[in-house]
């Protein structure tokens, strides 16, 4: 089993930033990327990036792609993602997953960091 503990989320301004971190605990030799997700009220989850835990290999979708930047760090087990020139579009619970080695979805997840962002 593999533990996910978000933290950094927070209120701030349009145009500002924020960095939030997952830490993970328990298996984590198993790990084979992290990604980030997020949930607006009333809407439905949305993938915001992930990252491939050997080779640093990063993905975006467009609508952040430019002012989002996910990191990782071995040694803390943790992954990061620095989040700029937010707008009220990006207010949500973020959500860090892991994937294990060998599977293609996302089996473990963290309970959420709200960032709410105002205009």
């Amino acid at each position: 089993q593999v533990q996910l503990v978000e933290s950094g989320g927070g209120l701030v301004q349009a145009g500002g930033s924020l960095r939030l971190a997952c830490a993970a605990s328990g298996r984590t030799l198993m790990i084979s990327a992290m990604g980030w997700f997020r949930q607006a009220p009333g809407k439905e989850r949305e993938f915001v990036s992930t990252i491939t835990w050997s080779g640093g290999r990063s993905y975006y979708p467009d609508s952040v792609k430019g002012r989002f930047t996910i990191s990782r760090d071995h040694a803390k087990n943790t992954v990061y993602l620095q989040m700029n020139n937010l707008n009220a579009e990006d207010t949500g619970v973020y959500y860090c997953a892991a994937q294990g080695a060998g599977s293609g979805s996302y089996k473990y997840w963290g309970q959420g960091t709200q960032v709410t962002v105002s205009s």
